[in-house]
């Protein structure tokens, strides 16, 4: 169904171009959009053109046309004017309502399968089948993005997004799946691969960003060659974006294939990682080191567990981080300056903030 917007922007403009007065109603004769002047009353003269066999009928001096989706009949076209040209006029804007009614149930027949397709509800057969008759190929390159705004669940954020890349119905299809996020299957150029997907992706930020969409992130999956591997992209890019939050909060473009060790663990069962933080920190939560210990643990990790480089950040004596990393040992029984002790420590940590937004979501 065409929204009464575009029906009305429609009318309008080709109101302006023939200088002739329209009205659409339904088929019970009520006003759904019009550009007369003159309010009228068509309910009695359309139910008698309803019924007739005519398609076009001239009656109450305006010229009506009957205006089918396929073969229902969807509106009624009235068309008045000081033109001897209303019969051509009004076959002209009815031809162009009909345009509008296949195309709109296009798009909506492609993005419905869309979100099926993104969601596993087809058998492959009928993936292959549907795709043939929504014209779409089969065996392009495209990949998945998810777009979420933040906190903001504004249906308008869809058309934000279809406004930035341009759309016209081409190398992109821009669906919502929940209220809180719009997914994009975007079709990738022969030789298209990251730069090309964090272009767009970047893009995609600074327009909402200049829309007043504050957090906006953007999580993508991998690339794939057949339209019925979308899903699996779009199952990447959602983990992508869940695990983003939680690793990279201060991301707003997240690759799935960038995920790292973040990825595993956010597939650990909450049991297991509890187990294995009391077994590392003994019962003790990481949160209650000081703020000065966390702060040297961080920049020891930036700094690729280097002593000199670190003690030169934080504008201390080397001697003294010595002290706190010594100190440190004691209290967990391991040794950062120790490789294998310290990925057990920097997993650990990854694990306590993955327990902690997990247990946020559950309240």
């Amino acid at each position: 169904m065409i929204s009464n917007q575009i029906l009305q922007n429609t009318l309008d403009g080709l109101g302006s171009i023939t200088h002739a007065e329209f009205c659409v109603t339904d088929t019970d004769g009520r006003t759904v959009v019009s550009t007369m002047r003159d309010k009228k009353n068509f309910e009695d003269v359309v139910a008698d053109f309803v019924r007739s066999p005519a398609d076009s009928q001239e009656l109450a001096g305006c010229q009506f046309f009957k205006v089918f989706d396929e073969q229902s009949l969807e509106y009624v076209l009235a068309v008045t004017g000081s033109s001897e040209n209303n019969y051509l006029v009004g076959k002209m804007a009815a031809f162009q309502l009909t345009g509008l009614l296949q195309a709109y149930k296009e798009r909506f027949d492609k993005d419905n399968f869309i979100k099926n397709l993104l969601l596993d509800n087809l058998l492959l057969v009928d993936i292959y089948s549907r795709a043939k008759k929504l014209h779409l190929k089969t065996d392009l390159k495209r990949v998945v993005l998810i777009v979420e705004a933040g906190d903001r669940k504004d249906p308008g954020t869809i058309e934000m997004v279809r406004e930035c890349l341009g759309l016209s119905g081409s190398r992109e299809i821009v669906t919502a799946v929940d209220e809180s996020s719009v997914v994009i299957v975007k079709e990738l150029s022969d030789d298209g691969g990251a730069k090309e997907i964090d272009k767009c992706a970047a893009a995609i930020v600074a327009h909402l960003t200049k829309e007043g969409v504050k957090g906006c992130k953007v999580a993508y999956g991998t690339v794939v060659g057949e339209i019925k591997e979308v899903s699996r992209s779009y199952k990447e890019a959602k983990m992508a974006l869940d695990v983003g939050k939680i690793f990279f909060s201060e991301k707003d473009i997240i690759p799935y294939n960038e995920l790292g060790i973040g990825r595993l663990i956010y597939q650990l069962p909450l049991p297991l990682c509890r187990m294995f933080i009391q077994e590392i920190f003994d019962g003790r939560n990481p949160e209650e080191f000081d703020e000065e210990t966390l702060t040297t643990i961080q920049k020891f990790f930036e700094n690729s567990l280097n002593v000199s480089e670190t003690s030169r950040q934080l504008f201390i004596h080397r001697n003294t981080l010595v002290y706190r990393l010594d100190k440190l040992q004691k209290s967990t029984n391991l040794d950062l300056r120790v490789f294998e002790d310290a990925i057990t420590f920097k997993i650990a940590l990854m694990v306590v903030e993955y327990m902690k937004y997990m247990e946020e979501q559950h309240y």
